[in-house]
């Protein structure tokens, strides 16, 4: 797997975030460095799961369209006097 790399829009953003729930959640304010310290820990340590999750749901999302896509091929299947 190849590294997953953000925008700094993108940083910023999910930065701003995480601040804005320690904030509301857990009243305690948290830095611009340790905000960061912590999505980058949160995305080495825990980033695999969610990206492995995400792989395994589109993999069955694609198995149920194939599964879709056989069943119409099936039904486009003429009859014919001997079996393969």
């Amino acid at each position: 797997m190849s590294n997953i790399t953000f925008s700094k829009e993108e940083k910023a953003l999910m930065v701003r975030n995480i601040k804005l729930y320690f904030s509301e959640e857990l009243k305690q304010q948290i830095g611009q460095f340790d905000a960061e310290f912590l999505l980058d820990f949160m995305s080495e340590e825990l980033g695999v799961y969610y990206y492995n999750r995400g792989l395994s749901d589109a993999q069955t999302a694609l198995a149920a369209k194939f599964d879709d896509i056989q069943d119409a091929i099936g039904q486009l299947e003429q009859p014919v006097k001997f079996k393969r």
